[in-house]
């Protein structure tokens, strides 16, 4: 008589206290990344750093790149409109999916959706050119989304421009099915000129 025996390999992965995609791991994330409020953007960031080599930017010496945490949540889940002088190009670490808003300066726009769902044109990285104005949503439904930014050249305070006008407004309504004067108010959010 033959034994058959049945052999289960359990792994063990280290995990966190709190499930991953919850608002206990987002609350988690904020006290463990020390991420602290994003004044008028809004969402949360954290400064990782900068890089030691520097390039000199209009007679101005400035790192190569800088790095951030950044994270939406439910209670903060939208970067309101900004845009910025560096390339600025975000990871997704945890959580997700956001979507992308970005207003080009010859007056093209586009969305593109950060996450992991590739078969559905979601993508880990987006990468928004320098100038571009830009706002995030974090997706209905999704607790977080946890990113690395990369800056380059570094992010300075007085490199960005946050919120816009009516003349905004009027410039990029219909360039996209979804670029209604609503919405692009909407992205604006609190920061109207």
């Amino acid at each position: 008589m033959m034994r058959r025996w049945l052999l289960v390999f359990v792994c063990v992965l280290p995990m966190s206290a709190q499930q991953v995609g919850t608002d206990a791991r987002a609350d988690q994330l904020i006290q463990e990344l020390k991420l602290t409020v994003l004044r008028k953007e809004s969402g949360y960031l954290g400064i990782i750093g900068v890089t030691p080599q520097t390039v000199q930017v209009n007679d101005r010496s400035l790192a190569v790149q800088s790095q951030n945490y950044y994270m939406l949540t439910r209670a903060l889940p939208i970067n309101y409109l900004h845009k910025l002088e560096p390339a600025d190009t975000h990871i997704l670490i945890e959580g997700g999916p956001v979507d992308y808003y970005i207003f080009h300066p010859d007056g093209r726009v586009e969305v593109q959706t950060l996450g992991m769902d590739m078969a559905h044109g979601e993508r880990p990285v987006v990468a928004v050119p320098p100038g571009c104005w830009k706002a995030l949503v974090l997706r209905q439904g999704a607790s977080y989304a946890l990113m690395a930014n990369a800056l380059s050249p570094e992010f300075t305070p007085d490199r960005v421009q946050i919120g816009e006008g009516d003349a905004w407004v009027k410039r990029f309504s219909a360039k996209a099915p979804w670029a209604t004067p609503e919405f692009l108010r909407m992205l604006i959010g609190p920061n109207k000129k």
